[in-house]
């Protein structure tokens, strides 16, 4: 399985095996079991790397302090061979619930002093839980051991191990968050909000030697983890980020922690606190050496996500340095106090991102005193308004607010992007198209009618500091206006012609040859056929060609930079690469939108990337692996896996079918359609029996799918007295039931020769993948990653045209049928209604109502 459908299948199994245990619970349990065997399986690494065998690494024990010490100082910890986690699943049989509450005990006794304030503590939370997954020691053995077998899988070594457990881990956390409900905001930032935080920071500080990175409300510790990862991408050693956390719960800082740690981050590298990030600001030395460690806590880049508009107490802070140049917040909403907080750590340099509710824009008091003071100080930089309901727990409209220590400008760059989603249940979720164009805006700080404006200093000024949104960005749609000339007497309104410039501009000639003027603010259709006439029209028809032109080199350079580097790229940083060029092969065209193409690109990277990590990660040879496609099905009331047919580890069995297996495949496809020409023809004559015959004992033993074996009974007796009377007329019901019978022998002979066809083909695309020449691969590998990418990009100008059509037809539609035409069509039914009533016939209180509905209508 490859790391999506792993953590998928974890999850799924995790979520029956919780029971009635909260999500928000259950994660500390599982995530704590999988940071331990993170720790066990480190600790194996090393011991081999220093050629411990297997008979030494059987003899690990506490009572060996010689040992103990030397793995201690090299991995800051020691586990004993008895409490590994492979230990383990080795014995699973005498497993017991008392061996995990020893291991977890011995491992606070022997961290190495050096990495005491990272791992101290860090399986609290688990400790004291175990007892929650029973009431006896038995269900909490049964409970455990399930949470092993399900967990043993997931690599831990190598940068791939890296990868596949940071993967896994994130998407527990996400999953549990989606499912822990107000709680979730304690400890997850939604990936799509960190990802869009980690550019827009990354950006910033891409270019330094080495990066301090500290989020003051770090939850899970997932935003932290995002904006290293942004930023390493565009540094030569990753080691040079350290990373700062804070998290006020305890269970919280735990995972946060875990996270840092299981990422293969430095343990040097690592600071964490578990403290109230406002009651208690970072110290400026160590309480066991204060002279020797003072060191006030500055940084590149501060980020955060706080709990929103909660209470705190303000007093005596006035003399807190972070709070005396701006002023307090007040003590119902500390959210300006958390923006004070992250903002006074900040080197002059630096840059700081803070996800807030969206009243911090314009709430007055002592937040728009502060709020007046951040803008007067020009730390202000830009405001990110974001969709509503994108939060797990909770569905109010939320900003990003991102500030600097210093900057030569004073301007602010506001954008709304409340409007780009997508549904996802009942929540909405950034696309990556959304998060491109939002960072796209925001690092060029370039104005977009409807979406960002870059607003001066003394707009802000004038407008008393309010910073609400829609004061300066208008994205609602405009309300459909109805013209009331062209709804009387008839006529396109030029001025809604006009809404269309795009593309007017984009093809001068088309509107006059779609409608003619007359000299009025309207015009009229020229032709019947819209549709055809636009397509058929020189400029649209050069517009695709105009495209394919732009796009001739894409293909191989696709080619070349995914097939013959394929084993080398870096895939996380190679999409950027390719929308950079997808991006330059569409500044000539019109009308495109590239973050529509990104999204595109997007799609299809997501698939493309995880094949390109296998390959990496397990060589060229993979791709004509075939492996069992396992499937799950109940058995004894239990779901268990079974093996049903292969599949290919990279290559998808339908396409080596298609593409070398065509012959068989067509005849495969040719049974298929025979079998159900010969199924519909059964229900077709049976469904044409009269009910008389449809009650008849034998098509009702034929059942819903006319398989009946009493049809052939019957059909074998009606032949016997065919022989003696002559044949039957072909409109008989003895006739169409010796048809049906003759069907279904031919259908249940097909049946049986097409699965004996799939068989053969399913097991000839297993020997043909794993036979695959390398040029083979390479054919393959195009038609799976490149061929629909390609394909679905070559269709963007068709969209765009259609799109035109349907506005088109739209309006020549809305203004077809003028008030007048309604007005004569209501007249003559009227009319004729009234001449109706004349002829009919009713007691004498009806007649009266009737003629006072004539008069109504004569009057009318």
């Amino acid at each position: 399985m490859n790391k999506q459908q792993l953590a998928a299948k974890i999850w799924e199994s995790a979520n029956q095996m919780r029971s009635k245990i909260e999500a928000n619970e259950y994660k500390d349990y599982i995530l704590g079991f999988i940071f331990y065997k993170y720790l066990s399986d480190k600790l194996v690494r090393f011991a081999k790397s220093e050629d411990f065998s297997d008979e030494e690494l059987r003899a690990l024990s506490e009572s060996d302090t010689e040992t103990v010490d030397h793995i201690k100082s090299n991995i800051g910890y020691f586990i004993a061979y008895q409490h590994l986690f492979s230990t383990w699943v080795e014995h699973k049989g005498d497993f017991d619930v008392s061996h995990v509450r020893e291991a977890l005990s011995a491992f606070s006794r022997l961290i190495h002093p050096n990495h005491k304030r990272l791992f101290e503590g860090i399986f609290k939370t688990l400790e004291t839980g175990l007892s929650k997954l029973g009431d006896t020691a038995a269900k909490q053995t049964k409970a455990i051991s399930e949470l092993i077998q399900l967990i043993k899988d997931i690599p831990m070594d190598s940068r791939q191990g890296y990868d596949v457990l940071g993967f896994i881990y994130e998407y527990l956390i996400s999953m549990f968050a989606a499912n822990a409900g107000k709680k979730a905001g304690e400890f997850y930032t939604p990936h799509e909000v960190s990802v869009l935080i980690s550019e827009v920071i990354a950006h910033h500080v891409k270019d330094r030697k080495t990066i301090q990175i500290y989020d003051s409300t770090s939850g899970s510790g997932s935003l932290l983890l995002n904006i290293g990862q942004s930023i390493a991408k565009h540094m030569a050693e990753k080691d040079n980020i350290r990373y700062y956390a804070q998290e006020l719960k305890e269970n919280t800082y735990n995972l946060t922690r875990m996270n840092l740690v299981m990422r293969g981050i430095l343990p040097t590298n690592i600071v964490t606190r578990n403290a109230d990030t406002l009651e208690d600001d970072w110290p400026f030395f160590d309480d066991q050496d204060p002279v020797n460690t003072y060191d006030p806590l500055y940084l590149d880049a501060v980020v955060s996500n706080p709990p929103y508009s909660q209470k705190w107490d303000p007093v005596h802070k006035d003399s807190d340095p972070r709070y005396a140049r701006f002023g307090l917040a007040p003590k119902s909403k500390a959210d300006y106090a958390f923006l004070l907080h992250d903002l006074y750590h900040l080197k002059p340099d630096g840059i700081m991102a803070i996800v807030l509710p969206h009243g911090v824009l314009f709430r007055g008091g002592e937040e728009g005193a502060i709020r007046r003071n951040l803008l007067e100080n020009n730390h202000l930089e830009t405001i990110i308004g974001l969709p509503a309901n994108i939060f797990f727990g909770t569905g109010i409209p939320t900003i990003i607010l991102v500030l600097r220590q210093k900057r030569q400008s004073s301007d602010v760059l506001i954008v709304d992007a409340s409007k780009g989603f997508a549904k996802d249940g009942k929540s909405n979720k950034l696309r990556a198209s959304d998060i491109k164009k939002i960072t796209d805006t925001v690092i060029g700080r370039v104005s977009v009618p409807h979406y960002s404006r870059l607003v001066p200093k003394n707009e802000l000024q004038a407008n008393d500091y309010n910073l609400n949104i829609p004061r300066y960005v208008d994205s609602s749609e405009s309300a459909e206006s109805w013209d009331l000339y062209a709804s009387m007497f008839g006529g396109i309104p030029q001025s809604e012609l006009n809404a269309l410039a795009d593309f007017w501009q984009a093809f001068p000639r088309l509107r006059s040859a779609l409608f003619a003027e007359n000299g009025t603010p309207y015009v009229a259709p020229l032709v019947e056929d819209l549709a055809h006439a636009t397509r058929e029209h020189a400029e649209v028809i050069k517009f695709g060609e105009k495209f394919s032109a732009a796009f001739t080199d894409f293909s191989p350079w696709l080619r070349q930079t995914l097939l013959v580097q394929m084993l080398t790229l870096n895939v996380h940083g190679q999409e950027a690469i390719i929308s950079e060029e997808l991006f330059a092969c569409l500044v000539p065209l019109p009308l495109i939108d590239r973050y529509h193409a990104y999204q595109i690109l997007d799609d299809h990277w997501q698939a493309i990337a995880i094949d390109l990590e296998i390959l990496q990660t397990e060589g060229f040879d993979v791709s004509r692996v075939v492996e069992p496609n396992l499937v799950t099905r109940k058995k004894d009331g239990k779901d268990v896996e079974v093996q049903d047919g292969w599949k290919g580890r990279i290559m998808p069995f339908d396409l080596v079918q298609m593409t070398y297996l065509k012959k068989e495949l067509d005849a495969l496809r040719e049974k298929e359609t025979r079998v159900g020409e010969i199924t519909a023809a059964i229900e077709e004559t049976l469904e044409s029996l009269s009910e008389e015959e449809k009650s008849a004992d034998t098509v009702n033993d034929a059942g819903d799918k006319f398989v009946s074996a009493a049809v052939t009974k019957e059909a074998k007796l009606l032949l016997a007295e065919a022989k003696k009377t002559g044949d039957f007329d072909p409109e008989t019901y003895e006739a169409k039931i010796i048809q049906v019978a003759d069907w279904l022998a031919n259908e249940k002979t097909l049946k049986a020769a097409l699965k004996q066809a799939a068989a053969a083909l399913h097991l000839k695309t297993k020997s043909t993948i794993e036979s695959l020449s390398d040029a083979q691969v390479h054919d393959l590998l195009e038609r799976k990653w490149i061929t629909p990418l390609i394909g679905e990009l070559h269709r963007l100008p068709d969209q765009q045209i259609d799109a035109l059509i349907q506005k088109l037809e739209a309006l020549v539609e809305k203004y077809r049928i003028t008030y007048a035409d309604n007005a004569r069509k209501i007249q003559q039914t009227e009319t004729e209604l009234a001449s109706m009533i004349a002829d009919l016939d009713a007691n004498e209180f009806d007649l009266k109502g009737l003629a006072e509905l004539k008069t109504l209508l004569g009057e009318n």
